[in-house]
């Protein structure tokens, strides 16, 4: 690998990414870091899709990293991920193996190839609950009390609450940048027509509730994670959770879900282009051919 110390493969939901990096990965002498904000908690298993059985190729186990890392019930931030993410990295590179990220949290991946060192200011619950009552341009008005705040995206809600949130915290605390090993990477992409991404998506939807993803979620429950947490991890453990609460039957509840994660694999593409808007090179690949056709074109492209 003449050019890159770092290969990144990204997909949205039920696009085959974790297989192909597998695969690449045991073709490359080289080891997983998963870059996704849920398959760090233990116990969230079918939910968060970790495919586990796919990280052994040819009979031979492909080490992954980041996967299984907290408990059910903790939080996870991006910040805590680049930390992650590079302690690995650095851990992996030194040992003379290729590391292979691959994930589906564009933010995660995002926050590597850009210099965002404020990703280190937490969150201020109170503030954002305040700021959420105001309009965009009460926002904007806002922001305007503070210096050196270009970087806020001023079309978006989300982030003129952050803009301000990171401004209010530095007017009165600074923040320590750690220093990041330095990552020359190459990232690829899958990407297919949308009802094919459909179809993925409703029949992956289907052997996930055979395998017994409802269980597992009433599991963690009484386990002693609270139903309030689960909902805060979003889609396939929110909606079983309304489903658990009788707000919904099964039907209601498998269609609804369907829906919501069609519609997330949407968002997720559309942060992709985001990505390549601001920089970044995704060379993309079509998620309908075959993985070991798909893993021959990333051979080829970083020359191995």
């Amino acid at each position: 690998m003449k050019d890159f110390n770092l290969i990144i493969i990204l997909g949205a939901t039920a696009s085959g990414k974790t297989k192909l990096a597998a695969h690449v990965a045991h073709a490359i002498n080289g080891e997983i870091i998963s870059a996704d904000s849920r398959q760090v908690f233990k116990k969230m298993d079918i939910g968060t899709g970790k495919d586990l059985d796919e990280y052994t190729i040819q009979n031979s186990k492909i080490p992954y990293h980041l996967i299984d890392i907290l408990e059910p019930g903790e939080r996870y931030h991006v910040d805590a991920f680049k930390n992650d993410f590079y302690r690995v990295f650095a851990d992996i590179s030194a040992r003379g193996r290729v590391p292979v990220l691959c994930g589906g949290t564009g933010m995660y991946i995002h926050s590597l190839l850009q210099s965002q060192e404020y990703t280190a200011v937490p969150v201020n619950e109170s503030l954002r609950e305040k700021l959420q009552l105001e309009t965009k341009d009460e926002l904007i008005s806002r922001l305007k009390d503070y210096n050196d705040v270009d970087y806020v995206d001023l079309n978006s809600k989300k982030r003129l609450i952050r803009g301000i949130e990171v401004a209010t915290f530095l007017a009165h605390n600074d923040i320590t940048i750690n220093t990041a090993p330095k990552i020359n990477p190459i990232v690829f992409g899958l990407k297919s027509e949308v009802e094919v991404t459909r179809a993925k998506i409703l029949k992956r939807l289907d052997d996930r509730l055979s395998s017994g993803m409802i269980d597992e979620v009433e599991n963690l429950i009484s386990g002693g994670v609270s139903k309030d947490m689960l909902v805060f991890y979003g889609l396939e453990y929110k909606f079983i959770v309304n489903y658990l609460n009788g707000l919904m039957d099964y039907d209601e509840f498998k269609l609804r879900l369907g829906i919501a994660i069609c519609q997330y694999a949407k968002r997720q593409n559309t942060f992709f282009r985001k990505m390549e808007k601001d920089g970044v090179l995704i060379n993309w690949l079509n998620a309908s051919f075959p993985t070991n056709q798909i893993t021959k074109q990333i051979l080829a492209k970083i020359s191995f």
